[in-house]
């Protein structure tokens, strides 16, 4: 159950985590496809939160992971995604639906636990879990620390009054010094506040978002604990994404048998209806269609694309102006752009393993994923330099070309993205050269070894401190 990269992290950090002795357990709201995957899920306990009853259920992840579930089916039973309803709307009680998951989270952490497993560390994720150090802050005896992880600063959980007022907030916790903001209460602000430690993941995005440019209102509040805020660079599932293994591509292969990329370079074109001859490097993108991604960018910049030559494979979904114009666009360059509007974990592969160089022009980018697979594909990434994507591509131009991974943009302009393009395609006619870029990408490590050590680390500093 998942709508982006936090639900990657929330699959594999517990299970590093695990692997590296933490007890780790995950707290997860019931919805359906989580319910379905295993009906047998023991209760361990019934509660009632905000004059709602609750059951907590107890299972387990793929992984192995204890798995806690908050039973509240009038809050969670429902057809559409975690946030919004089928239409895309969102629900009109999102405040009571995560306020209950924060104070269930928050209940476990303290003695008045239902249930006999406590924790030393509540860790919370986004806004959807943020009043669990607000509510940690404010409870009697026993609490445990609370770290606060930012996977995305521009979604902060705003609401009115009103829509907290069932929430039981002490008043003190929603002034101007708590989770007050702009005359509305900010769930994030409040996880930002209250929490012992914050965390983005990547240390440049931890930089980025306590700069007015990238702190979407929130940038005072993150200088203000600075000394608490770390960066954490995300790891990827190294197993699920994994060229010599992947049972999703058209044909695996590894650093020493990258010719058979060819093979996923053909499939991929034809999912994406582009023909053509396979000798004209085919630049790729899986992702959600919205400004955040720099998709308006590809758009513009694709007159001078054709002109290198090159082919574009987008595949994806999202904002309709954007599909439209994407649309329009490949009708008015056939040969140069292919589209699959859609989502699906086969497609997603297909690009990683069919591009001979990636796309990722974000204007932000937390941390970022894509950039990571598709290095370990030997699919070069094109990226902008911000937030995780500078922390996990070394360009060319970096003092080091002989180690190089990809290619960042000067400018993130139309301009820009076409003369880091251009600088790709120079190198990918160099056949020795472009190797060493591939095999580079793909002999870097990005499991989630290290970053379950940083975690590590900062849960011990936190405990000793709450």
């Amino acid at each position: 159950m998942k709508t982006g990269g936090l639900g990657d992290v929330s699959a594999a950090l517990p299970a590093a985590l695990h692997a590296q002795g933490i007890d780790t357990r995950v707290l997860l709201p019931g919805y359906p496809p989580v319910l379905d995957a295993d009906p047998g899920a023991r209760e361990i306990a019934r509660i009632t939160v905000f004059n709602r009853a609750v059951r907590l259920l107890e299972s387990k992840l793929p992984s192995g992971v204890p798995l806690i579930i908050v039973d509240a089916p009038t809050l969670f039973a429902r057809n559409g995604g975690p946030y919004q309803d089928a239409s895309g709307e969102d629900w009109n009680d999102n405040a009571l639906r995560f306020g209950v998951l924060s104070k269930v989270a928050a209940l476990l952490g303290t003695e008045q636990s239902p249930i006999e497993w406590r924790p030393n560390v509540v860790h919370c994720n986004d806004w959807p879990t943020a009043l669990g150090p607000l509510y940690l802050r404010f409870a009697r005896g026993y609490r445990a620390a609370s770290l606060l992880t930012i996977h995305n600063l521009a979604f902060q959980g705003i609401f009115s009054f009103d829509q907290v007022k069932g929430l039981e907030l002490p008043p003190e916790s929603v002034g101007l010094h708590g989770a007050e903001f702009y005359g509305k209460v900010s769930f994030l602000k409040g996880g930002i506040i209250y929490s012992e430690a914050i965390n983005t993941v990547s240390p440049t995005y931890a930089r980025e978002i306590q700069m007015p440019e990238l702190g979407f209102g929130m940038d005072g509040v993150l200088r203000g604990r600075t000394r608490d805020l770390f960066g954490v660079l995300n790891g990827i599932d190294v197993d699920a994404w994994d060229p010599e293994k992947d049972p999703l591509i058209a044909a695996r292969y590894g650093a020493e048998t990258l010719d058979r990329k060819l093979t996923n370079k053909r499939a991929l074109k034809q999912r994406v209806g582009l023909g053509g001859p396979h000798e004209v490097p085919l630049a790729s993108i899986v992702s959600r269609l919205t400004h955040q991604k720099g998709i308006d960018i590809i758009i513009e910049a694709l007159p001078e694309l054709a002109k290198i030559p090159i082919q574009v494979a987008v595949v994806g979904a999202g904002d309709k102006d954007l599909v439209e114009k994407l649309r329009a666009a490949q009708k008015q360059f056939p040969e140069t752009l292919g589209l699959f509007i859609g989502f699906d974990e086969q497609a997603a592969h297909l690009v990683e393993a069919g591009g001979d160089m990636f796309l990722m022009p974000s204007r932000f980018e937390p941390c970022g994923m894509n950039q990571m697979y598709s290095q370990r594909y030997g699919t070069p990434p094109i990226a902008n330099a911000t937030g995780g994507l500078v922390d996990t591509i070394l360009d060319e131009r970096s003092g080091n070309p002989s180690a190089a991974t990809g290619y960042l943009l000067d400018k993130l302009t139309p301009a820009g993205l076409v003369a880091a393009v251009e600088r790709a395609v120079a190198a990918y006619r160099d056949p020795a050269q472009w190797r060493r870029i591939q095999k580079n990408g793909m002999a870097k490590n990005f499991g989630w070894g290290a970053a379950a050590h940083a975690y590590s680390v900062i849960y011990g500093r936190i405990r000793s401190t709450s």
